[in-house]
């Protein structure tokens, strides 16, 4: 059975970039000079964890998960303000008009210089639109917006928000051999122990395209026996499930 260990001298440009410590300088230096930004990039590439890496270094930062209805995401954003120590947030907002949450928020905005971060995002309703714009009101509140593409289908009328390239960080796969350094650094993070280890491993790093959450994914179903045959894992058969959707 195989085991790895990174090399010491690619450590820290391995860790550079799986951090994605470019990204997120980038990110907190707009948040200084008050700039909203669109973070895009394919479903697993990172995104949500970038913005919950970003929100972990800014107390005024306001997380939300999901978009979803006018009520929920603001009744979302004024939880967030209680668990930032925002004043003057009621108890118990859960049973409040939207109007009422409405004013609360605004009255918080006005307040302090607080950061919206909304995750996400894909095909905001109008209505949802509308508050979102509402709460940005020309910059006053600047908003970090996640999504999977800069285009229509996923930001809509949001787009004038971030509309400079400036405004726009593309968080993107990994290049091959960070690839499968994370392989491998999942391997033995899980204990997945095989005879043709590394030859999966490459197989996994390659197939991805140096997505983090295909890798993960792939390491995670080779745990699995349908995929073994005596010491050795079947990555043919995994990758066809994989790409199938059957993990």
């Amino acid at each position: 059975m195989q085991r790895f260990q990174i090399e010491p001298e690619s450590t820290e440009e391995y860790l550079r970039i799986v951090e994605r410590r470019a990204e997120l300088a980038r990110l907190v230096a707009q948040a200084h000079q008050r700039k909203s930004v669109l973070v895009y990039g394919p479903e697993g590439v990172g995104k949500t964890r970038l913005l919950q890496d970003f929100v972990s270094t800014q107390p005024l930062a306001l997380y939300i998960s999901q978009s979803r209805s006018p009520h929920d995401l603001l009744l979302s954003l004024v939880n967030s303000l209680r668990q930032v120590g925002a004043r003057g947030i009621p108890s118990n907002t859960s049973t409040m008009a939207t109007s009422s949450l409405k004013g609360i928020l605004n009255r918080a905005l006005d307040a302090q210089p607080f950061l919206l971060v909304l995750d996400h995002l894909k095909g905001p309703s109008r209505v949802v639109t509308k508050i979102i714009k509402e709460l940005n009101y020309y910059g006053r509140t600047p908003m970090l917006l996640g999504a999977r593409s800069p285009h229509m289908e996923d930001i809509g009328a949001l787009q004038p928000i971030c509309a400079d390239k400036s405004e726009r960080l593309e968080v993107t796969n990994w290049p091959s051999p960070i690839a499968l350094e994370f392989a491998r650094h999942e391997a033995q993070r899980t204990r997945l122990f095989a005879s043709n280890l590394e030859a999966a491993l490459e197989s996994i790093a390659r197939s991805s395209d140096g997505n983090p959450g295909s890798i993960v994914n792939m390491v995670k179903m080779a745990h699995q026996s349908k995929y073994w045959m005596d010491d050795q894992i079947k990555f043919h058969v995994l990758y066809l499930d994989f790409r199938m959707g059957r993990r």
